[in-house]
């Protein structure tokens, strides 16, 4: 499966006609490049500092926004993984969505929300995100913050993930600089998955970001890695077949499980 991560300009970001109309752009470019699968940043819309009351009110037109997405998944034949605000009952959710052709849709909502802004914003999400088939892969997802700890990736390695897709909005920060290049790899290696991080760069009204996409092999090399500043469509053909020397290695969840079946 051909895999397209796009990392985005904040500065260019939006909600409405224009966010939409962006995001059709996109998957009409994934289409164009092959791909079964685009990757998009965490609140993909409106964008990630476009503050509590936009995101809000995104969430509040969250099913109109989800059925035209569905809508491009249709017309492109790609599947969709982006971030999303989402309400449930009167609580704001920081989620991720995957969209797939003829399938239902995927949600999950963040469980880990970062610092204060987030917390101002969103309620935490409680479940561990499904496991689902995707051209052959088996797919979980998680947001941002999400994957620094990691009882999140091997939770969904032990539910049979091996593709784990995470929307981010990473803040600029030499500590930001290490996650996006040695804790996103580990946590591919220590479960042989492939792991896709899909980060904004450049600048909003609130925050400057990190950039540095990445889409991760179960080896913990990089396939394809963005650069710190500007806009990028990242292109990596996930090989199943990339599992077995990683697996063989260093077969930690094999080790986990007999133990715990011991």
């Amino acid at each position: 499966m051909r895999l397209a991560l796009f990392q985005l300009d904040a500065s260019n970001a939006a909600g409405g006609e224009a966010g939409l109309g962006r995001i059709g752009a996109l998957m009409r470019a994934a289409r164009e490049a092959g791909a079964g699968l685009a990757h998009l940043p965490e609140l993909a819309l409106p964008g990630y500092g476009a503050g509590a009351e936009a995101l809000r009110e995104t969430a509040m037109r969250a099913p109109e926004i989800l059925a035209r997405l569905e809508d491009l998944v249709a017309e492109t034949g790609v599947a969709l993984a982006l971030g999303l605000p989402v309400l449930d009952g009167g609580a704001v959710l920081n989620a991720a969505i995957l969209l797939r052709p003829n399938r239902e849709r995927v949600l999950y909502a963040k469980r880990f929300l970062y610092g204060d802004y987030e917390r101002a914003a969103f309620s935490a999400g409680a479940a561990v995100s499904p496991v689902v088939e995707v051209a052959g892969f088996r797919v979980g997802l998680l947001v941002c913050f999400d994957v620094e700890f990691p009882e999140t990736v091997r939770e969904l390695a032990l539910a049979g993930a091996d593709l784990v897709l995470v929307p981010t909005a990473l803040p600029e920060s030499a500590g930001a600089r290490f996650i996006a290049r040695s804790l996103v790899p580990t946590r591919a290696f220590e479960n042989s998955l492939f792991l896709s991080y899909a980060d904004w760069c450049g600048a909003d009204a609130a925050f400057r970001y990190q950039g540095l996409s990445a889409i991760v092999g179960p080896d913990g090399i990089p396939l394809a890695q963005a650069g710190e500043a500007g806009a990028e469509m990242l292109l990596a053909d996930l090989d199943p077949a990339a599992f077995e020397a990683p697996r063989a290695a260093n077969n930690y969840l094999g080790e986990l499980l007999a133990r715990r079946s011991g």
